[in-house]
């Protein structure tokens, strides 16, 4: 029952009945103005006219706008209509502002770090373009750190057992921040930790998507946890009707203790996530751990989606850690967020690069496959280069539509000279990007057009680390429980799958 509640509660579906709701409205309304009913038809056209001119003239990834122009062609007289009711769900003009004056001041509290960006220069002048573009965001956390330990996981059950560690140790506060946090084991032995610390006087808050953790999280459970001195809140819970800010949701996977360690990566604490649960088979998931000075960046990522909802007056000093404390690490590491209410998409950005950068190989495991023309066209690009490009997708879906479209998509990767897996034994959620044995990416954020275009997200940038390594290495592991896929499977598969799987493909940026 719960699983059935889950796919009804996805976010798209939200989104969908949400429109659908409003559209009814609308459908009544005009049922009850019968007799203007030709006039009613005139005004909706010259909305779908105006939808027209505004989406075209918007600065929108062009398979975004195709997505839209094929609804309003063939539906005129509401498609205009859905697009402008739609448009409406993104951030407020208000919203932005606040967001942007948060921004530069969590900033003021990042030491600057122009020797390191120096040595970037000197030692992989390839790369540097990568830092500046990120130091010159308006967002917070962008700015490359060394002095920072990196401890990579290539399952949630590993990690957990080292948040656990590190929980215990908290002297000051622990901060929070997830997707879905959901009731259970692995919750629960976090929760019991940060009971006892709350008691001790340690400042908690937690954060969790009020849609992605629509079912799994009672309304009042913010309430619930204040008794123990928590502070607790949904991220932007679902309001109905014509809600401006439902379609951009918290996708970030955050705990920062103290400023001095952070765990990032693709894992919510629920328990299908450390394989506490059998839901999708074996439940491939990864994550990093950050000791040292790049750390603090993540305590600058929680607040900013903090209080973008809420008027704290932080002191950012007294959350500040010293800096250059001796951790010992190798390389250099950048967190990074990236928000929907700024035209930067850093998410995007830095996975181009990439692409664009490599040299020898690179290898890419994603829970979805949802490629916009600039993706496709680096992913392409790089393996007619001679660079070996790899991929590992799920083999079973939590998702239908998204994997029926993502198997379409593989379908023209594969034709095209580059390697995609699917993951044998379940569900592999794990978000990573490696390199030329010098470069990874792990975090948050999936290659769809939700995460890089829609979602709040985060990641770790590393270069030149040890972890770097742990990443490829867990990459080969991985696809030895791997099943090639290649044209002669796809095309075995049923016919109106095949169908529905090229239809759903036109639609793929509304996912």
């Amino acid at each position: 029952m719960r699983k059935l509640l889950k796919v009804f509660f996805s976010q798209t579906i939200i989104v969908i009945l949400l429109l659908l709701i409003q559209v009814g409205v609308i459908l009544f309304i005009m049922a009850k103005l019968q007799e203007y009913s030709k006039l009613i038809g005139v005004l909706f056209i010259l909305l779908t006219v105006v939808a027209v001119v505004l989406l075209i003239n918007t600065d929108k990834n062009p398979a975004y706008k195709m997505s839209w122009l094929i609804p309003m062609m063939v539906f005129p007289l509401f498609g205009g209509m859905l697009y402008l009711v739609v448009q409406g769900q993104g951030l407020t003009r208000r919203f932005f502002q606040r967001a942007k004056k948060i921004d530069r001041s969590l900033l003021s509290t990042i030491p600057e770090n122009s020797d390191i960006m120096e040595e970037i220069r000197r030692d992989y002048p390839y790369r540097y373009s990568t830092v500046s573009y990120s130091s010159r965001n308006p967002g917070v956390g962008y700015r490359v750190f060394k002095n920072t330990a990196v401890k990579y996981y290539p399952v949630g059950e590993l990690c957990w057992k080292d948040m656990l560690e590190e929980l215990e140790k908290a002297e000051k506060y622990i901060f929070l921040e997830y997707f879905i946090i959901e009731r259970g084991v692995m919750w629960d032995s976090i929760l019991d930790i940060l009971k006892r610390k709350a008691a001790q006087g340690v400042d908690i808050r937690v954060m969790y998507d009020g849609v992605g953790s629509l079912v799994q999280m009672p309304r009042r459970y913010p309430r619930e946890l204040k008794r123990y001195g928590i502070k607790c809140k949904a991220f932007l819970p679902l309001v109905p009707f014509l809600s401006t800010v439902q379609n951009n949701r918290d996708h970030r996977k955050i705990m920062v203790i103290d400023g001095k360690v952070a765990f990032n990566g693709g894992i919510n604490l629920a328990d299908e996530y450390v394989n506490e649960k059998n839901v999708l088979g074996h439940w491939k998931d990864t994550a990093v751990r950050l000791t040292g000075d790049a750390a603090y960046s993540f305590t600058l990522i929680f607040l900013q989606l903090w209080q973008l909802t809420e008027r704290w007056r932080v002191d950012l000093y007294r959350l500040m850690p010293p800096v250059n404390t001796g951790v010992c690490g190798d390389g250099y590491v950048m967190p990074y967020a990236d928000t929907p209410n700024d035209d930067y998409q850093v998410g995007e950005f830095i996975y181009l690069d990439v692409i664009n950068k490599a040299r020898s190989y690179i290898h890419i495991t994603t829970p979805y496959l949802i490629l916009d023309n600039e993706m496709m066209t680096a992913l392409v690009n790089a393996a007619r280069s001679g660079v070996d490009v790899k991929i590992i997708i799920p083999s079973r879906a939590d998702h239908w539509y998204a994997f029926y479209v993502a198997l379409d998509y593989a379908r023209e990767l594969i034709s095209k000279g580059i390697e995609v897996y699917e993951y044998s034994p379940g569900f592999i959620h794990a978000k990573n990007f490696v390199s030329d044995g010098e470069l990874a990416v792990v975090g948050s954020i999936n290659l769809d057009y939700r995460s890089l275009f829609l979602h709040f997200e985060c990641a770790t940038w590393m270069l030149g680390s040890g972890a770097v390594a742990d990443v490829e290495e867990d990459f080969s592991e991985t696809l030895k429980s791997c099943r090639m896929l290649t044209e002669d499977i796809l095309k075995a598969r049923p016919l109106w799958k095949r169908l529905v799987s090229a239809v759903l493909r036109m639609f793929a940026p509304l996912m």
